[in-house]
């Protein structure tokens, strides 16, 4: 939360590539952009003060008396403002860095006063690069360089909060080089700052494809980051329990037959259940036939059709013959046992008999 408060005064301060600096104390240090503008603040106002002067390292740069400006070296480039008095330098080149003196004098030439700042020059920063790169454990390593600048300092961010210990492998806040853990995500800012710019560059990442497991397998536990992908730990399988998915560990002698064994096992069973399943059917088939047939022999019905014709014996009337008629007949007859049937003493039977089926 400090670094942001730090860049945001810094960032009010360097406004336009202007530079301002409190130089009212001894011994300010004060610092310049390459190629920007300084402002220093020598004193609250000249208008009391009955003569003063500048020097920029031996040079006398500043001559004044109160409201009025005597003399001014760095004409083309600088101004003083006697109201608020403060001098002002643009297109600052590295020459113009140094120690600088104020020193003032009251109306009997005497130097009552006298204060001195440290002024820096500095190539501001550009812009800054980012690279990341996944580690082979899952971690993440992440670098910040930046282009030009003099004296860069970095720091970072996560989601717009600093990144902490419990965040990072290796580096701390202020390095630029750092090492994130396994399961650090999200939008990621690295800011390269010194004391007149600042340049930041963000970039979102997300985890290497690691997972976290934690499991016991054959009595031994295992709690490890893995490669999610290639993750064959901690896996339950379909048939098999888990103590034992990792059977080429375990000595033989010590594996129960019936595991070992276990595909033989289920394969007979298997072909156990499909011949009990084949011999139902085809029993269930078998007595549906028989069902059919008996029904069909119930239904079936003989018919029997003959013709009988009844001879008289000679010596019978005429008459009668002619009374008698022939008979046509349809006798049906069952499947009970036939009886035969024997004509009467004075009569003649004959019969053709043909058989078939009802219709």
């Amino acid at each position: 939360m400090e670094a942001v408060i730090g860049l945001l005064l810094m960032l009010l301060r360097v406004s336009n590539g202007v530079e301002t600096c409190d130089g009212r104390q001894n011994g300010s240090q004060c610092y310049g952009a390459l190629g920007g503008t300084v402002v220093l603040q020598l004193m609250d106002s000249a208008s009391e003060i009955f003569r003063y002067q500048l020097l920029s390292k031996t040079t006398v740069i500043l001559t004044g008396r109160k409201n009025q400006i005597l003399s001014k070296l760095i004409e083309n480039r600088s101004s003083f403002t006697p109201i608020n008095g403060t001098f002002r330098i643009n297109k600052l080149s590295w020459t113009d860095g140094g120690e600088y003196t104020l020193e003032i004098f009251d109306s009997n030439g005497q130097r009552s006063e006298q204060r001195t700042l440290h002024l820096t020059i500095q190539a501001p920063v550009t812009s800054v690069l980012l690279v990341s790169e996944c580690l082979s454990q899952g971690e993440m390593r992440v670098s910040c360089s930046s282009e030009g600048g003099d004296s860069p300092q970095y720091s970072w961010t996560l989601d717009g909060h600093t990144l902490t210990d419990a965040q990072l492998l290796s580096g701390n806040n202020e390095s630029n080089n750092i090492t994130l853990k396994q399961d650090v995500s999200g939008q990621l800012v690295c800011s390269a700052r010194n004391n007149v710019s600042s340049v930041s560059k963000k970039e979102k990442i997300s985890t290497c494809g690691f997972i976290f497991i934690n499991c016991t397998i054959n009595m031994t536990h295992i709690s490890q980051w893995v490669l999610e992908a290639s993750n064959t730990l901690c896996i339950e399988p379909a048939t098999t329990p888990t103590m034992i998915t990792d059977t080429a560990r375990v000595p033989s002698s010590d594996v129960p037959w019936y595991i070992s064994n276990l595909p033989v096992i289920a394969g007979v069973l298997s072909a156990l259940l499909i011949l009990l399943l084949v011999g139902v059917a085809v029993a269930c088939a078998h007595k549906k036939q028989e069902n059919n047939r008996t029904k069909e022999g119930e239904d079936e019905r003989e018919l029997t059709t003959a013709d009988v014709r009844v001879v008289q014996r000679p010596g019978r009337q005429m008459q009668q013959r002619e009374e008698v008629e022939t008979t046509y007949g349809r006798v049906k007859i069952s499947q009970r046992p036939r009886q035969a049937i024997e004509p009467t003493g004075n009569e003649c039977v004959y019969a053709n008999v043909r058989k078939g089926k009802r219709i």
